[in-house]
């Protein structure tokens, strides 16, 4: 009985990372603008978000850290939506994986924080990977839709931040952000015009799977998941979301972008474990 409570939150941990993943392709199928998705996905997974926090009985906690954490959750959704449409589906989900790259910077910028060889070994090969997918993307005509997939990164490193530490509350952040952004961006609705039956499902789909569920059981599953485990179980993502879109919708990666993808993914997956191993002997001295 102990074993299965055990395996039940890395089990929740990969279930949101198969989730994360179908966003891509719920995207690519919604013949919407992208902050016209957004708002719609937002205000879905809000409310999906809210019944959980009324049924669990846990209060919304709202406080600097928690805001900063709501901004940068606007700023993924909204910048990986837009990506999306602009450039390949692989490209946007593996250029905004670049995320830990930024917290490096972030850290060493507004912390002080030196970065070690590892840090700085990471940067290296993401940067590699990152100007392949440059690259191939002034070949494809993609450009613009890749800076802005490595904006989303860049926000995503601001939740990954804010989200850790003392005062903040993950679920809470989440929350405000999916329903700030609901709000600001669900009248660009009004502008669409089809509102037929798989259109409303795959935007109904993306809100409850891909935004409200999906953080529901990260944040169920990150808590009591151990941290290689975590690391490689969320790697998945940047795997299966492309794969999906190749799968239903057609789209081809190039083999540059393929490269890229590896270095980037490879690259980060292989520094979180490294981190996680580091951290657990100096978990058990103490």
């Amino acid at each position: 009985m102990e074993k299965a409570r055990e395996w039940r939150y890395p089990l929740c941990v990969f279930l949101a990372s198969v989730c994360f993943s179908t966003g891509g392709l719920f995207i690519k199928l919604i013949p919407w603008s992208p902050l016209a998705i957004n708002g719609a996905r937002n205000l879905i997974g809000a409310a999906v978000i809210g019944i959980y926090l009324l049924a669990t009985g846990k209060k919304i906690i709202f406080n600097a850290r928690v805001l900063v954490g709501a901004l940068s959750m606007i700023g993924v959704t909204t910048l990986y939506a837009i990506a999306n449409k602009l450039t390949t589906a692989a490209n946007a989900i593996v250029l905004q994986f670049t995320a830990p790259v930024f917290v490096i910077l972030f850290m060493a910028v507004l912390y002080k924080q030196r970065p070690g060889k590892a840090d700085v070994a990471t940067c290296l090969a993401v940067l590699l990977g990152v100007v392949l997918f440059f690259v191939d993307g002034i070949r494809a005509g993609n450009l613009l839709g890749n800076v802005i997939a490595v904006l989303s990164g860049v926000c995503y490193a601001g939740v990954f931040m804010m989200n850790t530490g003392k005062n903040a509350d993950a679920i809470s952040s989440c929350f405000i952000g999916q329903l700030a952004a609901g709000v600001i961006f669900t009248p660009f609705c009004f502008r669409e015009t089809d509102f037929s039956f798989p259109v409303i499902a795959a935007v109904t789909g993306l809100g409850v799977i891909q935004v409200g569920l999906a953080y529901i059981l990260f944040t169920i599953g990150i808590r009591h998941t151990p941290p290689v485990t975590a690391s490689l179980l969320t790697g998945l993502e940047p795997i299966l979301n492309p794969l999906l879109v190749a799968a239903f919708y057609g789209e081809n990666v190039s083999a540059l972008s393929v490269i890229g993808s590896v270095i980037v993914v490879f690259s980060i997956i292989a520094y979180n474990v490294y981190l996680s191993r580091k951290r657990q002997p100096a978990e058990a001295v103490q």
